[in-house]
């Protein structure tokens, strides 16, 4: 999937952007990993990492959503976020997925943790 820019965004936020969608793709990446079979792990995450077909819908929302947001000059987290743009259902599953590979990412990803935490 080619990077997308938003004509509003400067530089400083569509990098942000971008490195938001490929976190977020990498920790997906790593929760398909540890949680499904790796014959079923035929798709490519947004990062380039296999994932299952379902793990891959997921990822793509992700990055559907992280381009789209409207609040990346300011946010600190979707979390914290105002506007929740994410549906319920979506919403559950990435907290599952980041709950499980956020601490893991500092192993797998350690830049893009500590990116991630400092919000930079």
């Amino acid at each position: 999937m080619p990077p997308m820019t938003r004509p509003e965004d400067t530089p400083a936020i569509a990098k942000r952007r971008e490195r938001e969608k490929r976190t977020v793709s990498q920790m997906v990446a790593l929760y398909c990993a540890d949680h499904h079979d790796a014959n079923a792990r035929t798709e490519r995450s947004y990062s380039g990492e296999p994932l299952c077909a379902n793990c891959r819908a997921l990822d793509e929302y992700c990055v559907l959503r992280t381009e789209r947001c409207r609040s990346m000059a300011v946010k600190t987290s979707c979390e914290a976020c105002g506007n929740h743009c994410y549906a319920a259902k979506q919403r559950e599953a990435i907290r599952e997925v980041m709950r499980y590979a956020g601490p893991r990412m500092l192993l797998h990803h350690p830049v893009a943790a500590v990116r991630h935490l400092l919000k930079k």
